[in-house]
Parts: C-alpha cells; sequence; structure tokens
C-alpha cells in the first residue's frame, strides 16, 4: 500500500483551542495508513506527546514574537526549504496564513490550505495592522480555502467565501452523552451539592471570550440565586486579571478556576446551564460539545447561527453592558427549569457534527489533493 500521504499542519502551538482540539480530533478518527499528520509549531503545546505517539512529527520554529518579521519569514522559508517532500500545507493560523503559504509556494509546495476558524483578528491596533499585511498574502498563496463555518469564511475569504470546503467542528458524541452516575461522581469530586445551580464556561482567558461580562453577570446572579456556583475551564493571558475581578466582587468561593482539562466531556456533566459571551467567534467546538451534553447554551448574539444544531438549547442574547440584566433574567428562569438532558444523536449526527463524518470529509480531500483519492 506504501506510506501514508503526511499533511502538515502549522498552528502556533497544540494546546487545548478550538481548532486545536478539533485537529486532534480529526486526527485520532482518519485511517492514519493513507494520511498521517505533521505539525510545524512556535511553541510546545500539550498535544506533542500524542502527536508523536499517533506517528506525528513535531517542528518548531521561532514564533514573530520572539525574533521579528524578517527572521519569522526566513525561518519559514529555511523550513519548507529543508522539508521540501510536503505535498499538503494546512494552515490554522487565520490571516498570519499568508506568510506560511506564501514560503510553502516558494519552496514548491503543491497543495496549500488556508483554514479560517474566526471572524476576527485578536491583538491591538498593530497586531491587527500586521496581521491584515500578513493576510493579503493568502489571495495568491492559498490553492485551497477551508472553514468551520460560513461565517469563517466570509471574514477571511471576503471574495472567495463560496469556494471554500466547510470542515465543521465535530465530536465524538457518544462521549458527551449525559451520565447522571458520573454527573453525581464529578460533582462530588468539585465539592458540588446536588442543589447547587452550576454554570459552565470552557475557553481560553483572552479578550475574545468575554470573561469580564460574564462574571459581572454571574455576580448579580448569584446575588439572586445564592446557591450557585461557576466553572470556568481553561487558562491563558487574562487569567490575573479574572482571578482579581473574582476578588474585587467577591466571589473567591462562588467561582472555580478550573485550569486547561482533558476531561471536558466528563466536567460538561456536572454543570447545569453553559454560558458563551465572545465577541467574537469562528464556530467554537465547546458549543457543539455542550449540546451533545444536552446543556442549555446561552450565547453571544456575535456568534454564528450556524452553531444551532436545531436541538432546541441555543439562545443568542446581546452582550452590551446594558444586557446584562437579560443575561441574568434568563439563568434566573433556567435555575428552576430540570432537564433530562435528553437528546438524539441522530439528530446530532444528522446535523454534520459527528468526528466520524468530519474525518472522512477531510481525509478524502487530503487523498485528492494528494492524488491518491480511490
Amino acid at each position: 500500500m506504501g506510506d501514508p500521504l503526511r499533511v502538515l499542519h502549522v498552528v502556533v502551538n497544540m494546546n487545548r483551542g478550538g481548532a486545536e482540539t478539533l485537529i486532534m480530533n480529526l486526527y485520532r478518527n482518519i485511517d492514519r495508513s493513507k494520511v498521517q499528520f505533521d505539525f510545524l509549531t512556535y511553541k510546545e503545546g500539550v498535544f506533542d506527546e500524542e502527536i508523536k505517539k499517533l506517528g506525528g512529527k513535531v517542528h518548531r520554529i521561532p514564533y514573530i514574537s520572539e525574533v521579528g518579521h524578517k527572521q519569522f519569514v526566513k525561518g519559514l522559508d529555511a523550513f519548507f526549504q529543508q522539508h521540501s517532500h510536503y505535498k499538503i500545507v494546512h494552515s490554522h493560523m487565520d490571516k498570519m496564513s499568508g506568510l506560511v503559504l506564501r514560503s510553502a509556494k516558494r519552496y514548491g509546495v503543491t497543495a496549500r490550505i488556508a483554514h479560517s476558524h474566526n471572524t476576527s483578528s485578536e491583538g491591538g491596533f498593530l497586531t491587527r495592522l500586521y496581521k491584515e499585511y500578513a493576510g493579503i498574502f493568502i489571495k495568491n498563496n492559498a490553492t485551497h480555502l477551508y472553514a468551520c463555518s460560513n461565517l469563517a469564511a466570509q471574514w477571511l475569504f471576503p471574495k472567495r467565501a463560496n469556494e471554500a470546503l466547510i470542515i465543521k467542528n465535530g465530536i465524538d458524541s457518544e462521549k458527551f452523552t449525559y451520565s447522571s452516575t458520573l454527573r453525581e461522581q464529578i460533582r462530588k469530586e468539585l465539592n458540588l451539592d446536588e442543589d447547587t445551580h452550576v454554570i459552565g464556561h470552557v475557553g481560553r482567558f483572552s479578550i475574545q471570550k468575554n470573561h469580564m461580562f460574564l462574571i459581572e453577570v454571574f455576580a448579580e446572579y448569584s446575588r439572586k440565586k445564592p446557591n450557585s456556583k461557576l466553572l470556568l475551564i481553561g487558562d491563558g493571558p487574562l487569567r490575573s486579571k479574572i482571578m482579581e475581578k473574582i476578588k474585587v466582587l467577591r466571589l473567591e468561593d462562588k467561582v472555580q478556576l478550573l485550569g486547561i482539562r482533558d476531561d471536558i466531556p466528563s466536567l460538561l456533566q456536572a454543570i447545569d446551564v453553559f454560558v458563551f459571551p465572545s465577541f467574537h467567534e469562528g464556530l467554537p467546538v465547546t458549543l457543539i460539545e455542550a449540546q451533545g451534553a444536552g446543556l442549555h447554551c446561552f450565547i453571544s448574539d456575535k456568534i454564528s447561527g450556524e452553531v444551532d444544531l436545531g436541538l432546541g438549547l441555543i439562545e443568542r442574547l446581546p452582550i452590551s453592558s446594558e444586557a446584562k440584566a437579560i443575561w441574568v433574567q434568563k439563568l434566573l428562569e433556567k435555575s428552576s427549569f430540570q432537564s433530562q438532558r435528553l437528546i438524539s444523536l441522530k439528530k446530532l449526527n444528522q446535523s454534520g457534527y459527528d468526528i466520524h463524518f468530519t474525518a472522512r470529509k477531510t481525509e478524502n480531500s487530503y487523498l485528492r489533493l494528494g492524488g491518491r483519492a480511490g
């Protein structure tokens, strides 16, 4: 049969972000006798060891924030010159993919994929200005366009969005199926009483995720519903500011910061309502997971409606400062409602978010690009 087709994925690092979680879900479920994943990263990641165990290679070069523009571009050029055997490069760096794919083209990579996972750039003014510059190079250097949603495609490829292949953020739905036994076990581990109303959020501690808004909403909600807790799952650059906010609002005994976890399916069982007030998103895999666990989700109206799987679990709300009272009221309404959390796996899978379907679709796209489609 021969060696598998090796696809090079380019990411900042392989930590537990949304795009990285999707990539690992795909990696675990593709036929690795046909397609293998290698990675070009700039920083260490929690998935590095698993990647190696699955047969992948992890390459690393310095990132632009460490060495500046010229050295970053030189590093990309040197890498692709030394690794000219790759036929497919799949870049997950949004606008920064322009620089990656330009170097890949220079050194003969024939299939160059730009993948949009978001609907806005992060960072300050100068950072976003630089990313706009980098994004210019996508047009002439990407041979193929992928996106997690139509909205994400329209953002990164405004004039070519209709060309993008939509790769939905699939999950292993059976892992998220509600279990009362597991719920009881996890709540015990987290010292949560059964009658405590638990609000949950999963996401990187970054400006995009709008934690400050969430904490302020919860502060007001907990005054009206004293027997309530907020679980924040994740970590990131805003951790110290989030901790300070919790302290200022005197919520130390009400909010648990659980850090980066690899047991998200289990943790979701312990939660009663999921909240997600992001400023922008592509199509967050964590909202697919929350729906898979049967959780009612209050989310920002800035998030694409494409995230709604038609299970009656998504409610979009405004995130202006005046809208906090709306979130509080909605949470209060849900606090007295006990959902059975029984959802139709068939309906979930038919919506296209089953990881096995997504993996086959992605695998077949690679085999076509590599000239190995049967």
